[in-house]
């Protein structure tokens, strides 16, 4: 036997609600990516310098053959930064031996060594994109590539 379910429009309500709420969330969860910083700055903040951490990282896995495949990077992978921002990125190392790097078009370079912490100053004057790229892992045949980016925002 068949059984009729009535919703009151009170009950609707607190759907419509709760399903408005769900969206929210689903749409917060997607424009929020674990692998970015953005910045939380207000005009009063300006003048400060901001302190960025990142961290070398690797994956590893073995592939069909039984050879071993790994590949280095950056993380978070993407930050972004206000044009006119000072700037402070402190990178720790904690997998490879030597990561050096140059920060194309910032006039940035440094070298992070595991277990070590390498800080770089730079103030982001004309918007773009600009990459940090590993010295030692450019590329696929290098374990790359090991580029991140910074986003400079007007």
């Amino acid at each position: 036997m068949a059984k009729l379910v009535v919703i009151g429009r009170k009950h609707m309500r607190w759907a419509k609600l709760i399903g408005g709420i769900a969206l929210l969330a689903c749409a917060a969860m997607l424009l929020w990516r674990v692998d970015e910083v953005r910045p939380a700055m207000s005009s009063s903040d300006s003048g400060k310098e901001r302190t960025i951490h990142l961290v070398t990282g690797e994956f590893k896995s073995t592939g069909p053959d039984g050879q071993e495949i790994e590949a280095y990077r950056w993380d978070p992978g993407t930050i972004y930064v206000k044009k006119g921002e000072r700037i402070k990125l402190s990178i720790f190392g904690v997998n490879g031996a030597s990561h050096p790097f140059v920060i194309d078009g910032l006039n940035v370079k440094g070298e992070v060594k595991k277990g070590q912490e390498t800080v770089v100053s730079f103030k982001a004057d004309k918007p773009g994109i600009y990459r940090i790229i590993c010295l030692t892992h450019p590329d696929i045949a290098h374990h790359g590539p090991m580029i991140g980016y910074i986003v400079v925002d007007k």
